[in-house]
């Protein structure tokens, strides 16, 4: 894989690579300390060697093989909180600490290899839909997690205690970490309303390192000697072969790993791989935000697993990406993934340079400095979800998973957070109406236009028709929502008309309950009406294969599909005229005096008006009139249909506005108005028509002044009475 970036842009990797680092380094030696002092005092070097290495290893491969522009991956505080718990418990079980790192190491390779899985498989672009509520339950637990392990440190109670021992025996404490703590905590929360420049991480590091030393000359003395001392890290080595040795030395012991330990690493390795990659993605997500891209979650997934694998192997710990170095590497001038290989460079040489001096590092300004990130992790404005009866049901859930991560383990939280995912979602679908709308057959027509009597006809017995508009998912827990809006109509509709255009999901309850219903109206000789069923939903499953397959529309006449909500109307109204419409096809074409519009005009003037219409034949399926023509003549059918198309692309068809049949007329609008044809008019079947040229009516204007009056004004009110009912029909669906 190769960069190409200029010159302005690697200048800007470099500077946000170095701000990224001092932040990033920081917190990974703290994050580093942490995980192996809960083995014992005299790991924390080699928390801090993990911590460094992991800073190194995660941000060299992860930035080269992701995608993310500016994404800074580094050790994080979800894997400090799962490896330190993960330690403690094999502490308690008495493991020797020599396996319990080797045990440690190979958590953070399992968990690596399980993120390049959940990448291979596509899950990246799941995670992301994990609920706010359970998301924020985690990260919450998570900070409480690392503030109750940091406060031992913090009050410089060492050996293993637990939060609450350390709490209750002030004996234990030693004041001078406490105030090196509290000194490094109140520079980290105060720095930023005196300078962003440098980081506030690094701020608070050098305060408590240099109220260490002043209390070292004017208190202690003692504290000055490196050896034994529990005040600090200790030394590390800062050598290319001391991170050979740390590198090499804990793969040794490798084949004395038995079966069940290995075994037991799953639970903990799901449960990290999990967490680390919802960090990274909720980072990727606002860096999107914020600088206008879009990531690849599962290509990012991948690159993550593959940094966590190289990290275990060179004895590192398991990172994610992190919010703060990222959000301090895009101020700083960061443009590409270089500026992340930049932090994991840099991160090689500090230790290399600085390795005497990290050893001088307070654990007490670390647990300051980890008290500080465990408090910003908190999701404190989940308060505000209690401020509307809507929410408290959220809050509930963040509260549940924070009190089982915290009293019982992060594996237990996530589990418990899924569960609460699917009630969460069962909620939103309870809560939510499956019916869009509800009209009846005189406030919803077909786009075939009807004649005067025939529309008369059809409001009249609008009341046989229920046409319902189905939305969001029909399964069990919408079942009897959906039944009590059914169930009303079942004995005094003849035709139930359901539109499936907005459903998202339907399971098997749903469609018993639909078969159920079709049988009640079988009895009754009445319909079940389907449109919009042949599709794919969001699921992958077909509505009309699963009703085929259910045999809910394959068993009788009396359940009707359609491809649109229009053709389902358009039939039922057919069904209604029954004996006042009668197939075009089947009679001849109409004269003048049989046109509705024309009806009431004497012989004479229908004598006049007959010498200025052309008589004209279409065929079925050529254009009468495409989009942009002239619109200069007016169209009267005395046989057959037109169908009216808005041409859309990529739509063989276009879309359908309306049909006009037998008796009807077409064109009027355009005609009067003198504009260009705005869309096209296609011939269904073999037609007949009366076509009024506009030279012929500007002579029967000049000629005829009155007869072309009365010819505008037919037109008029008969589109007039379209318009009306056009009203009624859009007023009845917004209600």
């Amino acid at each position: 894989m190769t960069f190409k970036f200029k010159n302005d842009k690697l200048a800007g990797d470099f500077w946000g690579g170095l701000a990224a680092m001092l932040v990033a380094l920081p917190s990974a030696i703290a994050f580093g300390v942490t995980i192996y002092a809960s083995i014992g005092p005299a790991y924390a070097g080699l928390g801090a060697l993990a911590g460094i290495l992991g800073a190194t290893a995660l941000g060299l491969v992860a930035p080269a093989l992701g995608g993310t522009n500016r994404l800074i991956t580094a050790p994080c505080g979800p894997a400090a909180a799962v490896c330190s718990a993960f330690a403690i418990g094999l502490v308690q079980q008495q493991v020797e600490p020599v396996f319990i790192v080797l045990m440690l190491t190979a958590l953070g390779l399992l968990s690596g290899l399980i993120q390049l899985l959940l990448g291979f498989m596509g899950v990246g672009s799941l995670i992301k839909y994990i609920p706010y509520p359970v998301v924020s339950g985690y990260l919450s637990g998570v900070g409480l997690i690392i503030i109750g392990s940091q406060i031992p440190k913090f009050l410089g109670v060492f050996g293993g205690y637990s939060l609450w021992r350390a709490l209750i025996s002030p004996e234990l404490w030693q004041w001078e970490g406490a105030v090196i703590g509290a000194v490094t905590m109140a520079v980290m929360v105060g720095a930023p309303y005196v300078t962003r420049v440098v980081p506030a991480a690094i701020l608070g590091l050098l305060a408590g390192v240099l109220t260490y030393f002043a209390l070292a000359y004017s208190v202690d003395e003692t504290m000055l000697v490196v050896e034994g001392n529990k005040l600090i890290i200790g030394p590390l080595g800062g050598t290319a072969s001391s991170m050979l040795e740390a590198i090499t030395g804990r793969w040794r012991e490798i084949g004395d790993l038995k079966l069940s330990q290995i075994g037991s690493l799953f639970g903990p390795a799901i449960t990290l791989a999990v967490l680390l990659s919802i960090d990274t993605l909720k980072t990727a997500v606002v860096l999107d935000a914020l600088t206008r891209s879009r990531h690849d979650s599962n290509r990012e997934l991948v690159a993550q697993g593959l940094g966590n694998v190289a990290s275990a192997c060179v004895g590192g710990m398991p990172g994610a990406g992190q919010m703060g170095a990222t959000m301090v590497n895009l101020a700083s001038g960061g443009q590409t993934r270089a500026s992340g290989i930049f932090e994991g460079v840099l991160s090689l040489i500090a230790f290399l340079l600085l390795g005497a001096f990290i050893a001088w590092i307070p654990v007490a300004a670390l647990a300051g400095i980890l008290i500080v990130v465990g408090f910003r992790m908190i999701d404190r404005h989940s308060f505000h979800l209690l401020a509307s009866p809507w929410t408290v049901l959220d809050f509930v859930v963040i509260v549940v998973v924070v009190g089982v991560a915290v009293g019982y383990s992060l594996i237990a939280a996530s589990g418990v957070g899924i569960a609460l995912a699917m009630l969460l979602f069962i909620r939103e679908q309870l809560g939510s109406t499956i019916i869009r709308s509800k009209l009846d057959g005189s406030q919803r027509f077909s786009k075939r236009v009807r004649l005067g009597q025939e529309m008369e006809l059809l409001v009249k017995n609008g009341d046989q028709t229920a046409i319902l508009e189905l939305q969001g998912s029909l399964f069990f827990g919408t079942k009897d929502q959906l039944y009590s809006a059914l169930e009303p109509e079942l004995t005094k509709r003849t035709y139930i008309l359901l539109d499936m255009r907005r459903v998202q999901s339907v399971d098997v309850t749903a469609v018993h309950l639909l078969s159920q219903i079709r049988d009640s109206l079988i009895e009754r000789n009445a319909f079940l009406i389907f449109s919009n069923l042949a599709r794919t939903l969001p699921n992958g499953r077909n509505i009309a294969e699963l009703f085929d397959q259910m045999e809910l529309t394959t068993m009788t006449e009396h359940v009707k599909v359609f491809p649109n909500i229009d053709d389902a109307v358009e039939w039922i109204e057919d069904e209604i005229l029954g004996e006042h419409l009668k197939e075009a096809l089947d009679l001849p074409p109409l004269e003048v005096y049989e046109l509705d519009i024309f009806k009431n005009h004497k012989e004479d003037t229908l004598i006049t008006l007959m010498e200025c219409l052309e008589r004209r034949s279409v065929p079925a399926g050529t254009k009468v009139f495409s989009l942009g023509d002239v619109a200069d003549e007016l169209y009267l059918i005395r046989k057959g249909a037109v169908r009216i198309t808005l041409p859309v692309e990529g739509a063989a068809d276009g879309h359908h506005t309306l049909t006009y049949g037998r008796g009807d007329f077409f064109g009027g609008i355009a005609f009067i108005a003198g504009t260009s044809r705005f869309n096209d008019g296609t011939a269904v079947g073999d037609t007949e028509l009366f076509v009024l040229r506009r030279e012929q009516f500007e002579r029967l204007k000049e000629e005829h002044k009155r007869l072309a009056f009365q010819l505008l004004e037919a037109v008029a009110k008969v589109l007039a009475l379209r318009l009306r009912y056009s009203d009624k029909e859009l007023m009845a669906m917004q209600d």
